[in-house]
């Protein structure tokens, strides 16, 4: 996908959708949550493609890093839009919209580097566009299956607890404390690979043959 680009290009082919795959998917959030009736997220100046309002150093910066170095899965996260659940104006419904709007943002941004990439072919000095549009849709399609994962705090969790009796919620959502842990246990065992690699492998199968990509 990558072609014979340099170390220094390659990482600039990844940064840009990168940042803007996570910039959207937090946005949405925040976007979805005021038009329910949490204004929370506009402000704190979060409802913005400022790339720089949404950076977390860690999950933006040194983990993608670390594992694009590795040559392996490649995730990370922003810092969460804020969200205060007693403004929306039905909390439970609204949490599971507010939630879904995160993956479905990636969804429409993999689409969105589909037009990019047919149109930087009638170009001859296109194949670096395309090259980052190829990117972009990996990178979109991996963090939208990769939040629907119904572990807290991601986002499949929210659409899952609005599901269940507010006792049983209560008592999933105290998983939350341990969700990271557990993603990293399933990254670094290879089962987060085994579970999420065939459904990315179908996914970027249609979406490069169907579009001719």
């Amino acid at each position: 996908m990558l072609g014979d680009f340099s170390l220094g290009q390659k990482i600039i082919l990844w940064v840009v959708p990168l940042l803007f795959a996570i910039t959207v998917h937090e946005t949405a959030h925040g976007w979805v949550a005021s038009k329910l009736g949490d204004p929370t997220a506009k402000l704190l100046g979060r409802l913005t493609l400022n790339p720089l309002k949404h950076i977390d150093p860690i999950g933006t910066i040194i983990v993608p890093a670390i594992l694009f170095s590795l040559g392996g899965f490649i995730f990370g996260w922003a810092k969460p839009v804020p969200i205060t659940w007693q403004n929306l104006k039905n909390p439970r419904r609204d949490m599971a919209l507010v939630a879904a709007a995160g993956p479905l943002a990636n969804l429409l941004m993999a689409f969105l580097w589909v037009a990019i990439a047919k149109v930087a072919m009638g170009f001859d000095n296109g194949p670096p566009i395309i090259y980052m549009a190829q990117v972009g849709i990996s990178i979109n399609l991996v963090l939208m299956l990769l939040n629907l994962i119904p572990i807290p705090p991601l986002d499949g969790s929210r659409v899952v607890a609005s599901f269940l009796s507010p006792k049983m919620a209560y008592q999933f959502n105290k998983l939350e404390v341990y969700g990271f842990l557990i993603l990293v246990v399933l990254l670094a065992s290879g089962i987060l690979g085994r579970i999420l690699g065939p459904l990315l492998q179908s996914l970027l199968s249609v979406f490069f043959r169907f579009f001719g990509l």
